[in-house]
């Protein structure tokens, strides 16, 4: 996988934010204002006072064990490296910061809780209402239960499945996290709804373009495979 990232500016990709183990290093403190204030003006915009604040503290809710702020930092430290390949980058880190916004993990309605709460942070700060429906429209598109419908839709589902390609101590990291999630699902049900969940993702093509199937395709592949022998032995 090493290689695989080192390799990045083949792909037209800058691999500078890349850390020693191949990963990207996630975005961090000054990082991630800045990254908040660049997509805002470059929207021209500017969000209500506090709502920077507020979607941290959303982000660190004590629920998150995998859906937290460590999982936008790589979002956002991936859609830098990325930020050449989509058509409104900045549309992207906003859907990208309100993602997964709000996160119940015995709820069904988390996106589209998400994408409300971007609408509404994008309305007050006097965005276009194209650009709000775009934004909207790939936050719903993280359900993955379809098809995206334009590249930067695309390159947002390859960013928020992009774990599933990382290096085998991040994606055991995540496998151990997405359990304490749901620590309060029996054990045995919870190995057949998991092994359901990564064999579903074994079976489609995970990654939409070119260049993320060549950084995160074979190493997914193993990680995937991997995950579901150890749940079959754990449950013989």
């Amino acid at each position: 996988m090493a290689d695989r990232w080192s390799s990045a500016e083949g792909h037209g990709i800058s691999a500078r934010a890349c850390g020693a183990a191949g990963w990207p290093g996630p975005l961090l403190g000054e990082g991630l204002r800045w990254s908040w204030d660049r997509a805002w003006q470059g929207l021209g915009a500017r969000p209500s006072a506090g709502l920077y604040e507020r979607i941290l503290a959303a982000w660190n809710e004590p629920q998150r064990h995998y859906h937290g702020q460590q999982h936008l930092e790589e979002c956002l430290a991936l859609m830098d490296l990325w930020r050449g390949a989509a058509e409104k980058p900045e549309e992207m880190v906003v859907a990208l910061w309100f993602h997964d916004a709000v996160y119940e993990v015995r709820a069904s309605d988390n996106e589209f809780r998400s994408a409300e709460w971007a609408v509404h942070a994008m309305q007050e700060a006097g965005c276009d209402r194209r650009g709000v429906q775009r934004v909207h429209q790939m936050i719903m598109a993280t359900r993955h239960d379809g098809v995206a419908s334009n590249s930067d839709q695309a390159l947002l589902l390859d960013i928020d499945l992009a774990i599933l390609g990382s290096p085998p101590q991040r994606f055991g990291a995540y496998n151990r996290a997405v359990r304490a999630e749901y620590s309060w699902v029996p054990e045995a049900v919870y190995r057949g709804k998991r092994r359901e969940v990564l064999e579903s993702f074994l079976r489609q093509d995970l990654y939409h373009t070119s260049a993320e199937r060549a950084l995160l395709g074979v190493q997914a592949e193993e990680n995937l495979r991997g995950a579901i022998a150890e749940l079959s032995e754990q449950g013989s």
